[in-house]
């Protein structure tokens, strides 16, 4: 990337809000329509998902993402790959995502807005747990989510860019 290609600089924020509620927002310089294809278009997020600096790659990707609708991403092969599924609780585009996390028993739900400010868009994303949330999850949200939003930024940008 150029110089002018790099993110903007809106780090990621999270918080455990509510004893069972993991709060992860992200301002975009990106309008909402672009950010919430990003989120719903499989070729589009398995781009920007899965931390690079971690070596994780997303070998399977399948997202359809309406009400009753369902996803399932896949990192990794063979013995090792690691499989995320579950249901679109709600799917209101541009505005809002709802689903589940079922590949654990008990997950999370998970909220996603997209915000227009005025062809910016304010990302906010809740993961709500049954109980109160893991030990490591908010840790775990606070290593990968500004790297995730940074790669979704720059895919972002090159397609603007035309590429």
């Amino acid at each position: 990337m150029g110089q002018t290609d790099q993110p903007k600089g809106h780090p990621a924020t999270v918080v455990r809000q509510a004893g069972r509620e993991i709060i992860v927002t992200r301002s975009l310089d990106h309008p909402v329509q672009a950010v919430f294809e990003a989120w719903t278009q499989a070729d589009l997020f398995r781009q920007w998902w899965a931390p690079k600096s971690m070596g994780a790659v997303i070998s399977a990707c399948e997202i359809d993402a309406r009400t009753g609708g369902g996803y399932r991403i896949t990192f990794g092969e063979g013995p090792e790959a690691a499989t995320f599924f579950g249901k679109y609780l709600e799917a209101t585009p541009p505005a809002r995502l709802v689903w589940t996390n079922e590949e654990g028993g008990d997950g999370p739900v998970t909220t996603v807005t997209f915000d227009d400010q005025g062809g910016r868009t304010a990302l906010t994303l809740r993961e709500t747990y049954p109980d109160a949330p893991p030990a490591d999850a908010v840790a775990g949200m606070q290593a990968m989510s500004g790297e995730q939003f940074d790669q979704l930024d720059a895919l972002l940008v090159a397609q603007r860019a035309g590429r």
